[in-house]
This record gives structure tokens, sequence and C-alpha cells, in this order.
């Protein structure tokens, strides 16, 4: 596609070297999961790694090009934080992350027990990442749906997910927009007719409301339980791919996310965070068109004393 900055060749080349550790997860139709949605649904299960969502596909692909020794210093809700350690420590680099101090205390743990150093703000945890880059030469700031190369990591999945014969629409949980965008580049380039959904958060609506647009929006509203895709202001580069990329983006509340969690526990035996259930929860809620419809399980960094029913 001209004058898209993602490329397709590149995921192809991502496809071939990103750590086999996050690579070819699981995708498959459940008979449960499919009876108790009333229509077929291919789950592709990006939980069985050392970091528990797909956020390690795109860093690795990033990181692997970036000089041994740099500070790699970013903003997080957890799971991108996460990989940012895994691969600062595979690749000779060292991370630091900036989180909220409301931050689930199990994503913040993992984070530390991967080697990042992890600081805790007040305020506006990206600020504070961006200032932190700004006065230390050897840091490099990565902000997840701004770089080229994690949206291509994570196209891999798109990648994966064509090996699935019959596959019409999918549906993608969005944040910060790396996922979809990466999936999108690839499914257009290499099977046009397949239908690409983005799921935001109704508490969190902003991305999807910049998409239908066509620049970015702020939300200041009370946001939502799923932090994956509680964006307040998206970023322009991640807005303007989707754009040219997704067909349709739709919302869904807490409480169906909290479904879907349900759901997934049950008929899967997935336990998975409030991000990663967005997209079974669209699912549910939504008439989306398609025969085959697949979803991406993006995460299972789940707290477990906020959701003890799920245990």
């Amino acid at each position: 596609m001209t004058d898209l900055d993602l490329s397709a060749d590149r995921i192809a080349e991502a496809a071939k070297v990103v750590d086999p550790l996050f690579r070819d997860t699981p995708q498959y139709v459940d008979g449960q999961l499919a009876a108790a949605l009333g229509r077929t649904v291919v789950t592709k299960v990006e939980t069985l790694n050392p970091l528990r969502s797909f956020k390690g596909r795109g860093m690795d692909f990033l990181a692997r090009d970036i000089p041994p020794g740099t500070r790699l210093v970013c903003a997080s809700a957890g799971n991108f934080g996460q990989a940012v350690a895994y691969a600062a420590r595979k690749y000779g680099l060292h991370a630091h992350v900036f989180v909220a101090r409301d931050i689930s205390q199990v994503k913040s743990r993992r984070m530390a027990a991967l080697g990042a150093r992890v600081s805790t703000v007040d305020g506006d945890e990206k600020a504070a990442a961006t200032e932190y880059a700004e006065r230390h030469p050897d840091a490099r700031l990565v902000v997840d749906g701004r770089e080229p190369a994690i949206a291509e990591g994570a196209g891999t999945i798109g990648v994966e997910l064509l090996e699935t014969p019959g596959i019409d629409t999918v549906v993608v949980p969005v944040g910060d927009g790396a996922l979809i965008n990466g999936v999108a580049c690839w499914l257009k380039t290499h099977a046009p007719s397949v239908r690409v959904v983005g799921v935001g958060a109704e508490g969190a609506p902003s991305f999807a409301r910049s998409w239908r647009e066509g620049t970015v929006v702020t939300e200041p509203g009370g946001g939502s339980f799923a932090a994956g895709i509680n964006v307040r202001r998206p970023l322009p580069e991640s807005v303007a791919r989707a754009r040219r990329l997704v067909d349709d983006m739709v919302l869904v509340d807490d409480a169906a996310i909290l479904r879907a969690m349900r759901l997934a526990a049950r008929t899967l035996g997935v336990l998975l965070e409030p991000a990663g259930a967005a997209g079974l929860a669209a699912i549910a809620e939504h008439d989306l068109p398609g025969g085959l419809m697949a979803t991406v399980l993006t995460g299972a960094n789940l707290d477990p004393a906020r959701y003890p029913e799920l245990l």
C-alpha cells in the first residue's frame, strides 16, 4: 500500500525472526464457546508465553536493531512494559518503565521481575517518560503505537490467522493500535476481503471516535477497568494507519467484558485480563457480519484479587 509506513514485507520478515516463544500460538474453534456465542469463532490464544500477552512480538522485532547498552524508556499500563523489559534483557539493553499509581500490582511485579526499573508517578506517566528520556543521552523513548516495527511484529498474528482457511472477519481489541494496524496491514495485502473490526471500551472511546472523525479526539471520561484499552488520547500516527486499514470500530462496556472473561474461563479454561476479552465481548454483544470469525485473546495478566469469581 502506498503512503503507508507499515510494510507487509517487513511483517513477513518478522514472521521468520521474532523470538519463537511468541510465534505460532494456538488458534482453534472451541465447540462450547461456539454454542454459547451462537456462531463459529476462531480464538487465537496469545497468553502462553513469558509475558502472558502478544506484546513480545513487536518489541522483539524492534529491539533486535537497537544498539546494546541503550536505555529503553516507556510508559505502560503493564503488558508493554513487560515486553520492553524482556527484550532489554535479551538484547543487552536496559529498561525503565513509567507507570501510573493505580497500575495492577501483578503487572508491576512482573515488570520488575523481568529486570525493568519501574517508576510510579502520580501524574502523567507518558509525560514523565518523555521528560526522562530527553534528559538522558543513553535513553531511547519507545512509544508502542507509534513505532512501525512494533506494529509489524504484531502483524505476524495476521500471518498466522490466514493459516486457518475461511476466516472472513477478524475482531481485535484496540489500545494503542499497534496490534490491529499490524494485523490489518497483512490481511489487506494478502486477503483484502477479510473484514477487520476494532474493539474499544465504552468508557474510553477516544480511538474509535478519532477513527470515525479523522482527527485525534481526547476523552477525559470515567475510563474503563480494561487497562489495556483504556486510552484517553490515541497517537495520531496510529489513528492515521487505522483509517487506512480498519473496516469498523465497535465499543463494549465493562459489564460485557466481564461476561466475556467469565465465558472464556468457563469454555476455554483461559483466565483473561479485561482487555484480553474485549474481542469476545464484541462478538457476543454486536451483530457483526461474518461466517467464520476470529478474535485474538490478547492478554492474561489478571489480578486474581480483583476477580476471585474467575478462579
